[in-house]
């Protein structure tokens, strides 16, 4: 495991900011910085960037450099315990990428997640069954035991929307119609699929919303797949994370957090709250659809 992937990832992005806060507030440049603690102006600028996990000891340097106060170096020293927490998926290894291991960090911080899909079934609402499927096409090569473990990941995954503490996160999901009619090779499995969707909006933490192909194109025509993360507030700390935009692709993934970037997406899940059918019609619609394949 590498030092970039080990590591809880929200005291990381949370910690890295404050630090960034304080040099800037003490006038201290990257390179004055890195010199008082010899080290590289890099492993700096990693810090800063949450990209790593904190020594308390390089924490309470950074603070006596930047003329810091006792209760805010607390804090710092605090956070800095906290991103060499490990999280359950590190014990998968390498079947989980470096990309992917910081998202499901952020997912079990969240507070909300907001999810478009215009191709599939988001991970956290699928069944064993379609995600084996999925995983299958995507790396036909790949041992059994390896795509096992990549199914079991996602299954573990899921439990953060029936978990007790901390309160699960509320899942807003908007689908297009076209991923309920994208059938597996196996109808039976995929009628499954749909009614543990059907299941899994009575929760009521989730809310299933379908576009459906007579709404006309959306706004998110031209995103694509997306996935919006608020965070709860950060009691005791001088600063929360970030309302975080995450956009996956097949080699990697962007996190987008820029007040514009972030109002940007906001817009464009307005308008699919607008367009979309309601939970009442959306359960009819994927009930007809059951029924088609019956």
């Amino acid at each position: 495991m590498t030092e970039e992937t080990s590591g809880s990832t929200v005291p990381r992005r949370q910690l890295g900011r404050l630090l960034t806060q304080l040099r800037e507030d003490a006038s201290v440049s990257l390179d004055r910085a890195a010199e008082g603690l010899d080290c590289s102006r890099q492993k700096v600028w990693r810090i800063e960037k949450g990209l790593v996990p904190v020594r308390v000891v390089d924490a309470r340097a950074m603070c006596a450099m930047y003329r810091v106060p006792e209760e805010m170096t607390s804090i710092v020293t605090g956070l800095a315990r906290e991103t060499r927490a490990k999280g359950w998926w590190h014990s998968y290894g390498d079947v989980v990428p470096s990309w992917f291991s910081l998202y499901v960090g952020l997912e079990s911080s969240a507070s909300t997640l907001r999810q478009y899909d215009s191709e599939l079934i988001p991970g956290l609402l699928q069944t064993r069954e379609y995600a084996a499927e999925l995983f299958l096409r995507k790396n036909p090569t790949m041992s059994p035991a390896e795509r096992e473990k990549l199914v079991e990941v996602r299954m573990q995954r899921q439990h953060v929307l029936t978990r007790r503490l901390p309160s699960a996160p509320t899942l807003r999901v908007v689908l297009s119609e076209a991923v309920l009619r994208r059938t597996l090779p196996d109808r039976r499995a995929m009628a499954g699929q749909l009614r543990h969707l059907l299941d899994m909006a009575t929760l009521p933490n989730v809310s299933l919303r379908v576009l459906p192909f007579t709404a006309g194109p959306p706004l998110a025509s031209e995103t694509g797949t997306f996935v919006l993360l608020d965070f709860p507030q950060a009691f005791g700390r001088a600063s929360t994370e970030p309302t975080t935009v995450y956009l996956e692709n097949i080699t990697g993934a962007l996190y987008l957090d820029k007040p514009a970037e972030v109002a940007a997406y906001d817009r464009v899940w307005a308008d699919l709250e607008t367009l979309a059918a309601d939970e009442a019609a959306t359960e009819k619609l994927i009930t007809a659809i059951i029924e088609e394949w019956a």
